[in-house]
Parts: C-alpha cells; structure tokens; sequence
C-alpha cells in the first residue's frame, strides 16, 4: 500500500491511498481522485519522504507561516491548515448527518417550508446563485454550503 501526500487546484492537502504508484497513476488519468475538501479533480503528488525514527532530532528554526511575494509576482491566501480542513469536514459531514437532501428542488422546498405548506425540517440542496439571492430576498435564511462531491456518495 503506497500513501502519497496529494494538493488540490485550491491547495487543499490530503492523504490517499493506492496499491501501487501505477494504481494511483491510473485513477488520476480517469479521474478519480479528487480532494475531499472541494471536489476538485486537479490532482498533484506532493514531495514526500519516508519518516524514520532514528531518535530525537532538534529543529534549528521554524517558519512563521508568512507569505513572502517577489516584486511583481502574485500573492496567493495561504491554505488551510490541516486542523481548519479537518473542522471544514467534520462540520459538513454534520450537516450531511442531520438533514435531508431534496436535490434540485431546494428553492421550492425552502419557500413551502418558510410559508407553512410543509412541515419545518432541516434541509439540504442544490440551487442557483439567483434563486439563493431570492430566498435571502424574501426573508428565507439559507446558507450557500459547498458540499464535496465525495461526500455525497457512498465511499468505496
């Protein structure tokens, strides 16, 4: 079993899992890999070392976590520590757990709720960036929530 160290296209890092460097490889190219975090299916292998325990070791000196940019060059927002990525999951696979999916039919489903045609639940779905615009609009409090795909499927 190889575990490589992955980055998403929004440098979003991760762990998989593969059989083999080929496996790995193989699924990349049928895109099949894609970052838990957002879905994204740009994929890179990140450098990575085995780690040996050979005793204590002493750091010499620690990043701050600064961003440093050239003249001229493009400053990029720093990516998320691995803790805040494990919050972001934790919390969606929460929202996931405690509400029902109604699809495509979220904007419809929202108002009938909000007006008393339906029972009140906790609800989850897909809608427009004009039809979230709408219910805000209409006192209807939704909360635009990106769900990665990987998340909305069973995990094989």
């Amino acid at each position: 079993m190889k575990v490589l160290d992955l980055q998403c296209a929004h440098q979003h890092t991760f762990e998989g899992w593969f059989g083999s460097e080929d496996d790995f490889q193989s699924q990349l190219v049928r895109g099949l890999v894609e970052c838990p975090l957002c879905g994204n299916s740009q994929i890179v292998k990140k450098l990575s070392a085995p780690r040996l325990n050979l005793g204590a070791v002493q750091v010499s000196a620690k990043t701050d976590g600064a961003l440093v940019a050239e003249p001229n060059s493009a400053i990029a927002a720093p990516a998320p520590s691995p803790e805040a990525q494990a919050a972001w999951m934790k919390m969606v696979r929460h929202v996931i757990a405690n509400t029902e999916d109604v699809g495509s039919q979220f904007a419809e489903e929202a108002r009938k709720i909000h007006y008393g045609e339906r029972k009140e639940r906790n609800i989850r779905g897909e809608a427009t960036a004009e039809e979230t615009e709408a219910l805000l609009d209409e006192g209807i409090d939704v909360l635009p929530l990106p769900i990665p795909a990987a998340l909305k499927r069973p995990l094989q």
